[in-house]
């Protein structure tokens, strides 16, 4: 299993930036299935408040993508057709960060190629075994 690291482009909303020019910025999608395999990272630019780095569920990934989700401090929603927004809640504040859905896609996908499948064989072996105990 080897570990996955996507940089992303992104914006941060906040109140004071309101221009639709405003620059996006690299954020870095990190995925360890060995250190969590149920986790993924989120490292946000230095300017921001709070945490620069945030794990969260990948499910909640997952699931904010097609509608709202939250979990504690990280909340996760479609946006449009194309965009979606992570929020992250700390002491010192709130990050908004929209993304392009498929860059966050193209990183789960990236994710579930990374886990080991279970092998057919084991499945087959362990169904065998249950069925003849009855």
């Amino acid at each position: 299993m080897s570990v996955v690291e996507q940089y992303a482009r992104a914006h941060i909303v906040t109140d004071e930036d309101i221009r639709e020019d405003a620059p996006a910025v690299p954020v870095i999608l990190r995925y360890d299935p060995e250190a969590d395999p149920r986790s993924v990272r989120v490292g946000l630019p230095e300017p921001l408040p709070g945490p620069h780095e945030w794990t969260f569920a990948r499910a909640l990934l997952e699931q904010g993508l097609r509608a709202p989700a939250e979990s504690g401090d990280v909340r996760v929603w479609p946006c449009g057709r194309v965009q979606a927004v992570v929020e992250f809640h700390s002491a010192h504040g709130v990050s908004v960060v929209q993304f392009e859905s498929k860059a966050l896609l193209r990183f789960l996908r990236r994710t579930y190629m990374a886990t080991e499948p279970v092998p057919h064989r084991a499945l087959s072996t362990e169904h065998r075994t249950l069925s003849t105990e009855r």
